[in-house]
């Protein structure tokens, strides 16, 4: 049933597989969301649950994931309906592999007019337009961009055209040369942007304090949505529910060791979500303004402080860059399951596969980008297409494809596949991990699905 190699290629080593997962994984949510969700929930004890939601949910379903990939070998779609009928399981199952395929086609369609927003303002940084900026002036460099569509149009078409350069290349080609630079040089972005909070060392020291010391009594009163936050945080930030992690197994030796290369995934990005923390939140406090802004903290609240920092021109280019490559690296993940379905399905070449693909996200970007300026009256449930595909990809596709996934794993894939792909022998370790995506993974993402619909 199974195969030994996929028909799209596969990486040449796991470190090739850990760098592209964490691309996948890194991403806008580590460097933009975390940090401002933790200032939110006062950071120490924010950090505290998170961690503990990424070894119960997140490092669970993400080995799921990868198992199905490997063991199936083809896009989600192909890869579930095989399985399914393996297993003598209804051809139902193969709506996962939809889930995650549509999932990747809206997101992606918004990601990249935000990925958009990463280009403009590292050449508004290049620039020196914030150098002095108050608030209200950094308020109206977004609301420029925003109220823009030409603009926007400018940047969303070119963040795109990266994306689709990468993807038509192939797996060796194009996705593992490109993490091969990607990644190394987001850390190398990210370690500088640390080194450069640590110059003020009585901020830094404040930074450090604030994301590892938990102060529960900012938890008083909102216990329960800052825990369900920090579960969702761990579930999104991970890349989970939305094929590209499945598709990227499909492409890993069946030599290689599930469970090391996903405990390595999952501390790479939570690295990266705690650096960004300690790079962000030390420029935030030495400036006197506030690490709990909410979104706007990266594109609002940030360039002022930048503004007033010294050197902050040439560390306000750095960091941009940073959230750049992260949005990159993530966003090549999201076309992949769609480029390979086409080219299974279809019996396309990768790349007019690829162009396809993102020719088509990229229209349905379009709509995306102009809801927030001249279609703002433009509305679907209350939503413009924006605010819509955020929330209908994260709230409720997103977690409804990772319980799918845990139940099929858990309860319908054989015990013997599932030792066998990812122990190789029924261990403690593999109990454990059996208890977590049978009972606790699924109850839990089951119980962010229902508080982010408001039946909670």
């Amino acid at each position: 049933m199974t195969m030994s190699t996929s028909i799209h290629g596969m990486w040449s080593s796991r470190f090739a597989f850990i760098l592209a997962a964490s691309g996948s994984a890194v991403g806008l949510g580590n460097i933009w969301r975390f940090p401002y969700t933790a200032g939110e929930y006062g950071g120490g004890a924010f950090v505290l649950v998170y961690l503990l939601c990424v070894a119960a949910i997140g490092i669970p379903i993400m080995m799921a994931e990868v198992m199905l990939g490997r063991r199936g070998r083809q896009s989600p779609i192909n890869t579930m309906r095989t399985l399914a009928q393996a297993q003598q399981s209804p051809v139902f199952w193969q709506l996962v592999g939809w889930l995650g395929i549509l999932s990747g086609f809206l997101i992606l369609s918004f990601y990249s007019v935000v990925g958009g927003w990463t280009l403009a303002y590292t050449l508004y940084s290049g620039l020196g337009s914030f150098s002095g900026i108050d608030a209200e002036g950094s308020a109206q460099v977004f609301s420029a961009l925003t109220n823009n569509p030409w603009q926007l149009l400018l940047w969303h078409s070119v963040f795109m055209v990266m994306i689709a350069g990468v993807v038509a290349r192939g797996v060796a080609s194009g996705l593992e040369q490109a993490v091969r630079f990607l990644m190394p040089a987001l850390f190398v972005l990210l370690l500088a942007m640390v080194a450069y909070a640590a110059t003020e060392p009585r901020a830094f020291v404040q930074g450090l304090d604030y994301m590892f010391r938990p102060d529960f009594a900012e938890f008083q009163g909102r216990a329960g949505e800052a825990i369900l936050s920090a579960m969702g945080q761990a579930f999104f930030s991970l890349s989970l529910g939305m094929g590209a992690i499945m598709m990227y197994g499909s492409y890993l030796s069946s030599q290689a060791s599930i469970t090391q290369n996903v405990v390595i995934i999952a501390g790479m990005d939570t690295l990266v979500a705690l650096l960004s923390g300690l790079a962000i939140f030390p420029i935030v406090l030495a400036t006197g303004l506030e690490p709990g802004s909410g979104p706007g903290l990266i594109f609002q609240t940030l360039p002022i402080a930048f503004g007033q920092m010294p050197g902050g021109q040439l560390f306000a280019v750095v960091f941009f860059v940073l959230l750049l490559v992260a949005a990159w690296t993530s966003a090549i993940s999201l076309l992949e399951p769609l480029t390979a379905w086409l080219v299974e399905n279809r019996d396309w070449s990768r790349p007019v596969a690829a162009i396809t693909g993102a020719v088509l996200i990229w229209l349905l970007g379009i709509a995306c980008l102009l809801s927030l300026n001249v279609w703002s009256d433009v509305t679907l449930f209350g939503k413009g297409f924006f605010d819509l595909f955020d929330y209908l990809t994260s709230n409720v596709l997103l977690p409804v494809g990772g319980v799918l996934i845990a139940i099929f794993s858990g309860w319908v894939l054989s015990r013997h596949i599932s030792v066998a792909e990812l122990i190789g022998r029924d261990t403690l370790g593999y109990r454990i991990w059996r208890f977590l995506i049978r009972y606790i993974s699924p109850l839990c993402v089951t119980i962010v699905f229902l508080n982010a619909i408001g039946l909670i």
